[in-house]
């Protein structure tokens, strides 16, 4: 999925270090967004995936 992103989206600053180590290479000329929502959700958490659709949409 990361070849293909154009643009990826993080939770946390800690995820986005993690996707730079991982996949430094590839990413390297794409938009790599910090959405500064804890990782603190329950899976499919209503809540969270109402914040995650309204940070996201600023980018669109």
């Amino acid at each position: 999925m990361i070849l293909w992103a154009d643009i990826i989206f993080v939770m946390e600053k800690k995820h986005k270090e993690r996707i730079i180590q991982k996949f430094g290479l590839e990413i390297e000329n794409k938009p790599l967004i910090v959405l500064s929502i804890p990782d603190e959700y329950k899976f499919m958490d209503a809540e969270l995936i109402e914040d995650i659709q309204s940070k996201v949409a600023l980018y669109f």
